[in-house]
């Protein structure tokens, strides 16, 4: 399976971005999907990730009521729709797909990875 994330961008503060996670083929309808992010020097973070068919979505504390994640199945394509964005959001974010059906946020739940997309968000 090959994930390709697109939809970053430089943007200013406050400015929203719709990150799109697209899968080479439907082995994701069946999987949660979730977005990590890392910014330089640091670790991959948790951002979001969501069930299988659109169920139990979980977010990171960071980005909770900013950040809405969502699965459109039929397009092998899960979204990131970020709001409100901040300098702090700045980094390389990832899309994955888990192992199960599940959300989840460590990511030795999830087995393929993106190439990630760029997100810069100025003061």
């Amino acid at each position: 399976v090959q994930l390709q994330a697109s939809g970053g961008g430089l943007v200013k503060t406050r400015d929203s971005l719709r990150l799109s996670c697209a899968a080479s083929r439907r082995t994701s309808t069946n999987n949660a999907v979730g977005w990590f992010r890392q910014a330089p020097g640091k670790e991959r973070d948790f951002v979001a990730a969501i069930g299988w068919r659109g169920m139990s979505p979980i977010y990171a504390d960071s980005i909770k009521g900013r950040f809405i994640i969502s699965r459109d199945n039929g397009r092998d394509t899960v979204y990131l729709q970020m709001n409100d964005l901040k300098p702090e959001d700045t980094a390389i974010y990832y899309c994955a797909v888990a192992l199960g059906p599940i959300a989840a946020q460590s990511t030795n739940a999830y087995r393929y990875w993106g190439q990630g997309t760029q997100v810069t968000v100025s003061s």
